[in-house]
């Protein structure tokens, strides 16, 4: 017997499924010889209702109200000589009718701007009226009136007139000659000019450093994507839960004829504790305990201790990131970390000391390089080329890693991209001493792209290639963390962590010295924050420098996301197509964010 939970829930969506179905009727019947687009702006403008008139004196009413809200539309659009008339028709049931005669359209003529003193220098004066872009001939639209005056203002100001403002404009309908002609009164104000930042916020933050990430220097000509430059500055450091740039009132101009720019910052917590647990039957499970302090130094920097227990990988360490370190834009990366790893392939246990520097390019993409330097014991079953046996070593290495890296994002979401692309690569020269001394390059680079296959991207078709190649190192001597490995998802899913790669005969995963993987994925918006996913991932490792193409693996699944704000919630359930001996039927992974 269905349970009676099961039966009010079904019973709730046959609800809602019949309200949404619903058919809604118009306001009022729309006649008329009209352009099809202007009927159909008309209609939507009178709107609709839930239910026909119960009689005629309602069904007039509704006639009058849609009969001025018709009138509004059409003088909006350039009819100013319309014909309308209410009309009811019926008796026992009446229906409400706006008889629409539209008349002629006005049209526009040359528009006039009047500056209001002190007007801006003939040469801006000449390009903001070119961007205004009101043409003489085109249908008299009170939008596009509208919007022309929002377009002189918005041009002032972003050449400097920071004051400007528009004052009542005058617009002459002549019934006559059928035109329409629109003067603008423009008060441009001052040429503004900047001078330094004013950081009007009691809090840890120095001063002299936020007034050493201004985009302009002292006596240049206010724009407002300085303002916004600024702002963007500080809010990539992660360390404000809001901030404030804008410009001083006109009366706080200095001596020199200069404004500042006023900052206002709201401080995060200075400490977050932060403790979190996970579970997989794939990748691990375990605890993470983070200590997080914010602005430590007083330049919005970063300072996080984390402690991380997990079946495959445990560290005890600190990460510090110093924003707009020497130069805006640039960051600096410290850590380091006791590690040990604990995966299928090998053991590592170790000291880690890291330091890199982010460049950013634009918003969201960015250049680093920096040096990493690993010490400790290494617990490997590698395969020997020689013997084609497994050999089991303990090895005691120190390697020093130079790390290049790079990230192009053309897409137009961090977290649910639907157009665009991204591209992302690594390059890491590495020496290795202690038992064994391997001089290697380790090279890798990804692309993916967001194909919206219909309008709205209601449908998107996403796909991703990933290459990687290690140079001058050979897979006995290579460190085992540092050769290539796949499955699981963030590669192939339908397999376990690891799981891509050929085994040895004790069912070790086997490093390789290449890598390929690809994806095609096709979302579809479902109903609601619900959206659909079928898809089909591959990859294989080789043992050569060059990717080995022929021992590509399959897997193929579905899933559902749920969006939110800050992006969609993952879950898919994926099958491995070349199931081995040991593989598992299928794999589940939940996350936040799209899989590539």
């Amino acid at each position: 017997m269905t349970p009676r939970p099961v039966l009010f829930l079904f019973s709730v969506a046959g609800v809602v499924l019949v309200a949404t179905t619903a058919t809604a009727d118009p306001r009022a019947q729309i006649r008329g010889d009209l352009p099809a687009d202007l009927r159909a702006q008309l209609e939507q403008a009178i709107g609709e209702v839930d239910a026909p008139p119960s009689n005629r004196f309602e069904a007039r009413g509704r006639a009058r109200g849609a009969m001025q809200a018709a009138e509004a539309l059409l003088r909006s659009e350039g009819y100013y000589q319309p014909i309308l008339e209410d009309v009811v028709e019926g008796e026992e049931n009446p229906v409400a009718i706006v008889q629409v005669t539209p008349g002629p359209r006005f049209l526009l003529t040359p528009a006039h701007v009047h500056w209001v003193a002190p007007e801006p220098n003939p040469t801006i004066a000449a390009e903001v009226i070119g961007d205004m872009r009101l043409t003489p001939g085109e249908p008299g639209r009170a939008v596009d009136v509208i919007a022309a005056e929002g377009t002189l203002v918005a041009g002032l100001v972003r050449r400097g007139h920071a004051d400007a403002r528009a004052e009542p404009r005058r617009v002459v309908v002549d019934h006559a000659a059928h035109t329409v002609d629109p003067t603008f009164n423009i008060a441009a104000g001052p040429l503004v000019k900047l001078d330094g930042i004013r950081l009007e916020t009691r809090g840890p933050t120095n001063p002299d450093w936020v007034a050493g990430l201004a985009p302009w220097d002292e006596g240049d000509v206010y724009d407002p994507e300085y303002v916004a430059e600024l702002e963007r500055r500080m809010l990539d450091t992660g360390v404000y839960e809001g901030v404030g740039v804008a410009l001083a009132p006109a009366d706080q101009t200095n001596a020199d004829g200069n404004r500042p720019i006023i900052v206002t910052l709201a401080d995060r917590p200075r400490r977050i504790l932060e403790a979190g647990a996970t579970f997989s039957t794939t990748d691990g499970s375990g605890v993470d305990l983070r200590w997080t302090w914010h602005n430590r130094f007083g330049r919005a920097d970063t300072l996080v201790w984390e402690a991380k227990l997990t079946d495959i990988d445990s560290r005890l360490g600190a990460d510090l990131k110093l924003p707009h370190w020497r130069r805006p834009g640039q960051t600096l990366n410290l850590s380091a970390a006791l590690v040990h790893e604990d995966t299928d392939a090998y053991r590592r246990t170790a000291a880690a000391l890291a330091a890199d520097l982010q460049q950013r390019i634009g918003k969201t993409s960015w250049w680093s390089y920096g040096v990493g330097l690993d010490a400790g014991q290494y617990d490997e079953t590698r395969f020997d080329p020689s013997t084609g046996a497994a050999v089991t070593a303990t090895r005691d290495l120190v390697i020093l890693t130079g790390r290049g890296s790079t990230f192009i994002d053309r897409s137009n979401d961090p977290l649910d991209p639907t157009t665009g692309w991204r591209l992302s690569g690594s390059v890491q020269p590495t020496a290795v001493t202690g038992d064994d001394n391997v001089l290697f390059l380790r090279a890798e680079g990804q692309v993916t792209a967001y194909l919206p296959l219909q309008q709205g991207a209601k449908t998107v078709l996403a796909g991703r290639a990933r290459l990687g190649s290690i140079l001058g190192g050979e897979e006995l001597t290579v460190p085992a963390d540092r050769l290539f490995y796949s499955g699981g998802g963030g590669s192939v899913r339908g397999y376990e962590y690891q799981g891509i790669n050929p085994r040895l005969p004790d069912n070790t995963p086997r490093g390789g010295l290449s890598l390929f993987e690809a994806s095609v994925e096709v979302r579809r918006d479902l109903f609601r924050n619900f959206q659909g996913a079928l898809f089909v991932d591959a990859g294989a490792v080789g043992f050569n420098e060059t990717p080995n193409f022929s021992n590509v693996r399959y897997g193929a699944g579905f899933g559902v996301r749920y969006k939110l704000p800050f992006g969609p919630i993952r879950a898919d359930i994926a099958f491995p197509l070349d199931k081995r001996e040991g593989d598992d039927d299928f794999q589940i992974y939940v996350s936040i964010g799209q899989a590539f």
